[in-house]
C-alpha cells in the first residue's frame, strides 16, 4: 500500500485563457503562485518522494508547495502534445474542420500535427507506474503534473472506473489517492 497525492499545477495566462497548453512551456502567472500558494496550507501531508513534470509551470509549482525538497523530474510526465492546436482557444479553432471532427469524437481521436489519444494515455499510466515502483511501502508519493496526465492514469488505474473527463482536476488542485493491488482508491480532494 502506498499514497499517492496528484497535484495539477498552478494556473498559466494560457490557462486562463482557456487555450490548449500542452508542450508551450510557460509559467505560472501571478494568481497560479497564489492558487499554489493557498494550495500548500491546505495540504495536510509531507510526502516522502515528489515526482514532478519537466514542464516549467508543473516544477514551479512543487518548488513552491515543496521548497527546498528534491523532486525527481519524469519525462513521461508531461501533459500532451497537442499539435496544430496547440496554444490556441476553442474559438480560434471553431472554423477549422480537423478541430471541429476532433471535438465531435469527443477529443478522443488523434490531435493533427501531435499526439495520439492512445498514445498520450498509454504514455502517462506507464510513467507513474515506473515511478511507482521505487516508492517504497507506506510512503507517500506527490504527482505534481497535468490535469490530462492525472486523468490518463486516474482512468486507466482507479477503482471507480470514470471516463477520462470525469477525473477532471482544476489548476492549484489535489487529489488524495491509496495505490493498493495495483490500484488506485481516490480518498479525497484537496
Amino acid at each position: 500500500m502506498k499514497d499517492i497525492i496528484f497535484i495539477r499545477h498552478g494556473a498559466t495566462a494560457g490557462n486562463l485563457e482557456k487555450r490548449y497548453v500542452g508542450r508551450t512551456d510557460e509559467p505560472l502567472c501571478e494568481e497560479g503562485r497564489a492558487r499554489a500558494r493557498a494550495l500548500s496550507e491546505r495540504l495536510e501531508t509531507a510526502p516522502d518522494i515528489i515526482f514532478v513534470s519537466p514542464c516549467l509551470r508543473a516544477r514551479e509549482t512543487a518548488e513552491i508547495l515543496f521548497p527546498n525538497t528534491y523532486h525527481t523530474v519524469v519525462s513521461d510526465l508531461r501533459e500532451a502534445d497537442f499539435g496544430d492546436f496547440e496554444y490556441k482557444t476553442a474559438s480560434e479553432l471553431e472554423r477549422d474542420p480537423a478541430y471541429r471532427a476532433w471535438v465531435d469524437g469527443g477529443c478522443l481521436g488523434d490531435i493533427p500535427g501531435g499526439e495520439s489519444v492512445r498514445g498520450f494515455k498509454a504514455r502517462c499510466a506507464a510513467a507513474f507506474k515506473e515511478a511507482l515502483e521505487t516508492v517504497p511501502a507506506g510512503k507517500t508519493a506527490a504527482f505534481v503534473t497535468h490535469g490530462g496526465v492525472i486523468m490518463a492514469v486516474l482512468e486507466a488505474l482507479s477503482t471507480d472506473r470514470r471516463g477520462f473527463y470525469e477525473y477532471y482536476l482544476p489548476n492549484a488542485a489535489a487529489l488524495l489517492c491509496r495505490f493498493e493491488n495495483g490500484k488506485l482508491i481516490i480518498r479525497n480532494k484537496i
